[in-house]
């Protein structure tokens, strides 16, 4: 690894690096009024007092420094009145971490990663030091009416020591559904298992917990026809295949489950779509195949046979796009995910993912190159914008796809001549650039439809390349003007965008983390009539202070109203 990538990596656990200077949006903002309510927020948790060193007592905290871990609202469902969320502590020292392998203890004004100097890992040498930042996940619900949050979390621990240890050992709670008065949340384990825990809806009673061995990972729930279904995956992060779930429980037996879907790939987000189910997916750990690569893949019709899904569909699943399918170099390609996905207006819509310096990483290590400049080019070119695409007779002889936002052209790397090279796609962007005219939308990282407009929330990361690259890091002035040329300081914090109909481009409704731009995702969005419940992801853990002139750290509860004409 070059040192300009080690030094990025180091400090940051994903951080962009534009290809070019940002576009201006097709359409600067909805002419309908929306208002944005806070309902929660995370709060600091612990007291931090320098890397390696023990935690003190609090807060409020007599040494030290607070710090909130608590990070993301990971998974998000609605009961009623009832909105039911799981956490995910400081997700970016995980991914830096287990992601990127790169677990360099770092601590800067927004932030601190220890991974093995964490006291985490000191009491307990045996816990794996990629992860060493990781903190029990907590169950949360907020009850519209009362406007009272409870922590569930008690109760998990409360009911028996596997329950505990289960909720100890879950990374964090990164999905969440519910069906039949029963709420289900779930979270990839340490030891690359699956963990879930259920409560019962109308009592508020914690059920109980399941390990899930033969499954890594889990990122999505859907209702559809009735039925409860789950994406899932199948080795660290999913890495080695994946599954789609039907639940067949009850109260009484919360956990009854059978695979419908055994796919090449595992499953990340879910859509019901002309009679069908579609998942987009995340690719395998060495993708040797189209199958094996992001893309987006078609149940059988849900009207066959017997009512749903069933185990006799689980190999009757079709795959309708592929990353390779726009994507110019074969290692970019590769390190694609699948982002959200719904059905609008007759069309699915679907986006895709990008872990920053993940390509580039994986590029180096297939072509290294010898030569700064020649490093700076892997940089610079291995970087991706969200591409937002939609497609309808999916897998008919009548399949239709267009690309909606994207490029026409994208680098290759020619391994022949050492050059990169401006390649066709094969598309058109109907609307736009990557990431809606903005190269540091990184992620799509969930469409909802309601109120018939098709939401769309990102991560965006500019804030945090922006405020890494300038400080007294030893970075040369080379390094910093190819990370930050193009960023917007008016456009920190992740983006919420409308499509109004399947004619129109999309509007931007905020582009600045909905009220506090250290919110770098808008991590789930569950339809309330004709708005939205939001959770954010907002890891900047020693972001704490309410009495400077910077928002503070930790995940956000907010309800989104629009007022119709």
């Amino acid at each position: 690894m070059s040192t300009t990538l080690r030094r990025l990596t180091t400090v940051v656990a994903a951080l962009v690096v534009t290809v070019g200077v940002a576009v201006t949006p097709a359409r600067a903002a909805d002419p309908d009024p929306y208002t944005f309510h806070l309902l929660a927020k995370a709060k600091p948790d612990e007291c931090f007092n320098g890397i390696g060193q023990p935690y003190p007592a609090g807060p409020p905290c007599a040494e030290g420094q607070a710090k909130v871990n608590q990070a993301y609202v990971w998974g998000l469902t609605r009961v009623g009145s009832s909105i039911w969320f799981g956490t995910g502590a400081n997700v970016h020292c995980l991914v830096s971490g287990a992601t990127l392998n790169v677990a360099v203890p770092v601590v800067n004004p927004d932030y601190v990663c220890e991974y093995a100097q964490s006291q985490t890992v000191r009491d307990d040498p045996d816990f794996p030091a990629p992860v060493g930042d990781q903190r029990p996940p907590q169950v949360w619900l907020y009850d519209a009416h009362t406007k009272r949050l409870t922590d569930k979390s008690g109760e998990i621990r409360a009911k028996s020591a596997d329950d505990a240890e289960r909720l100890r050992t879950t990374i964090g709670l990164r999905a969440a559904g519910n069906l039949n008065n029963v709420v289900l949340l779930g979270g990839p384990a340490l030891g690359d298992s699956l963990n879930l825990f259920a409560f019962d809806a109308r009592t508020k009673r914690f059920l109980g917990s399941v390990n899930l061995p033969q499954y890594g990972n889990i990122r999505t729930f859907l209702v559809a026809e009735g039925a409860l279904y789950l994406g899932v995956g199948v080795g660290t992060n999913g890495s080695s295949g994946g599954a789609v779930l039907r639940w067949t429980g009850g109260v009484r037996n919360p956990f009854a489950l059978e695979a419908v879907a055994v796919l090449p790939v595992q499953a990340a987000d879910l859509a019901y779509h002309d009679g069908r189910i579609a998942t987009t997916t995340w690719p395998a750990e060495q993708p040797s195949s189209p199958a094996q690569l992001a893309g987006v893949w078609l149940s059988p019709p849900l009207a066959d046979g017997e009512p749903g899904l069933n185990p006799e569909d689980a190999n009757g699943w079709k795959q309708a796009w592929h990353a390779r399918q726009y994507e110019t170099d074969r290692v970019v390609a590769a390190t694609y995910g699948g982002g959200g996905v719904a059905s609008f207006g007759g069309w699915l819509h679907w986006g895709t993912m990008h872990v920053p310096l993940k390509a580039t990483k994986v590029h180096q290590t297939v072509y290294p190159q010898s030569t700064d400049d020649a490093k700076a080019a892997q940089v610079k070119y291995t970087q991706r914008g969200i591409s937002i695409w939609r497609g309808r007779d999916l897998g008919l002889p009548t399949q239709q796809i267009e690309l909606l936002y994207g490029e026409s052209t994208l680098p290759a790397y020619d391994p022949a001549t050492a050059t990169w090279k401006a390649v066709p796609t094969g598309w058109t962007p109907k609307y736009g650039k990557s990431g809606f005219g903005y190269p540091f939308n990184n992620y799509t990282w969930r469409m909802t439809v309601t109120g018939n407009r098709l939401y769309v929330g990102t991560m965006d990361w500019s804030y945090i390349a922006n405020e890494i690259m300038n400080q007294p890091s030893g970075f040369s002035a080379r390094d910093r003007a190819a990370v930050t040329a193009g960023i917007d300081p008016d456009a920190y914090g992740g983006d919420l965008w409308m499509f109004p109909s399947t004619s129109e481009p999309a509007s931007a409704i905020n582009i600045n983390g909905v009220g506090n731009y250290l919110n770098y995702g808008i991590r789930n969005m569950i339809p309330n009539g004709n708005g939205l419940y939001l959770g954010m992801a907002n890891p900047m853990n020693l972001r704490t202070d309410p009495t400077d002139d910077v928002p503070e750290g930790g995940w956000e509860l907010i309800r989104l109203d629009r007022s119709c004409p």
